[in-house]
Order: structure tokens, then C-alpha cells, then sequence
């Protein structure tokens, strides 16, 4: 591929493709932990698009994952996952696959490095988000929490249907039910839409690959 008499290779442009979705995951993050304190939100489309600030440990989707040992280990397995898709993503391009291969490939992994960034430096760079104050970044007193150690921060809540169960039905009769409730990141978007894509539009090669 060239642009301008230039040739920019399909690794170029994966590259290229995965670091402005990393840096828009940032961006994104960013302006919601300088901007808002824990829990705050605001209406984007009616009541069922809402920016939702939330903290977790490390886990996708406002989930929590085993404490402080649990999300060290969380961490390393991210990073070990990262460099894992790089290498393969790099030995399929010096084969002849299909372009959305190496494509889904690189939106699942720019969405492991967007959570990886979180975790190993939110800590250090910003003072810690609470219900009732905003974080600043590069506090004089230092961060909220050392290397490794920091939280991802999540936003985007689709709250699509929030009613209750009606009275007759068995078990879950006048019980909340909220679809879809967790609250989640750009990273987690990449991710899901990068395994999504790859299972319904390129599983013919993986299962060319398996066989193989």
C-alpha cells in the first residue's frame, strides 16, 4: 500500500490502527478521572447511554478480580497476553492471511495494552478518585497507589432496559432487572469487538489453522 509515492506496509498500518485506539482508549479515561469523582454521571442518550465513572481492579466490564495478589496476577497475565498476540500477529503478517485476521487480532491487543497502561501507571500518575473529590494528576504527594497497582478506570453504561420482574413470575418475581448492567471502557469495546469480529467473520481460518 502506498500513499503519496510512499509504500506503508499492512504492518505500518496495523500499527498505526492499534495505537490510535490506544491513545483515544487514554484520552478517554483521562478526561473522565480529572473530570469526575466516583459514581458521578450524566445522560448521553436519554437514560440509556450514561458516562458512569467507576473504578476496578483490573477486570473487564467493572468487575473485581481476587484482591491485591489476584489483580498482580491479572496484571502479568495481560502483559504475557499482549506480548503473546504481538508475536503471533507478527508471524501471520509474514504469511499470506486474510487482512481482518491480523485487523482483530490488533484490536484485541490494542485493548489489553489500553487496560495495561491503567494498571501499571494510574497509580503513580494520579491522587485517588472518591466519591466526593477529583483526581489530580501528578499530585504533590504522589500517586494513590505504586506500580502495578493501579485501577482501571471504567465509563460507558448502557442501562438499555431497568425494570422488575413481575410479581407472578417464580424465583425472580419483583426482583430489579437491568440489561445490560456492567459498566465498561473503550479497551474492553476493542477487545469484545476484535473476538467477536474473528469468531463470526474469520473463523474459516482458524479452523484452516487448527487442522493445519
Amino acid at each position: 500500500m502506498s500513499t503519496g509515492g510512499v509504500r506503508i506496509t499492512k504492518g505500518t498500518w496495523l500499527f498505526l490502527l492499534g495505537l490510535g485506539l490506544v491513545v483515544i482508549d487514554q484520552i478517554i479515561k483521562v478526561l473522565v478521572k480529572t473530570n469526575m469523582s466516583i459514581g458521578e454521571n450524566f445522560n448521553v442518550i436519554g437514560e440509556w447511554f450514561k458516562i458512569y465513572f467507576i473504578e476496578n481492579e483490573g477486570m473487564a466490564f467493572g468487575m473485581k478480580f481476587g484482591g491485591q495478589v489476584g489483580k498482580l496476577l491479572l496484571s502479568l497475565f495481560r502483559i504475557v497476553l499482549f506480548g503473546a498476540l504481538l508475536f503471533w500477529i507478527r508471524s501471520l503478517l509474514k504469511k499470506n492471511v486474510p487482512t481482518g485476521v491480523v485487523v482483530g487480532l490488533t484490536l484485541i491487543s490494542a485493548g489489553a495494552l489500553g487496560n495495561i497502561i491503567d494498571c501499571l501507571f494510574y497509580g503513580l500518575l494520579f491522587s485517588e478518585s472518591t466519591y466526593t473529590t477529583v483526581a489530580q494528576f501528578l499530585p504533590e504527594g504522589g500517586g494513590y497507589a505504586p506500580f502495578f497497582f493501579g485501577k482501571v478506570v471504567d465509563m460507558f453504561y448502557f442501562p438499555i432496559i431497568d425494570t422488575t420482574f413481575p410479581e407472578w413470575m417464580p424465583l425472580v418475581g419483583g426482583n430489579p432487572f437491568r440489561f445490560f448492567a456492567p459498566v465498561f471502557n473503550f479497551a474492553d469495546s476493542c477487545v469484545t469487538c476484535g473476538a467477536i469480529y474473528l469468531i463470526f467473520f474469520q473463523w474459516r481460518f482458524f479452523s484452516k489453522e487448527e487442522k493445519k
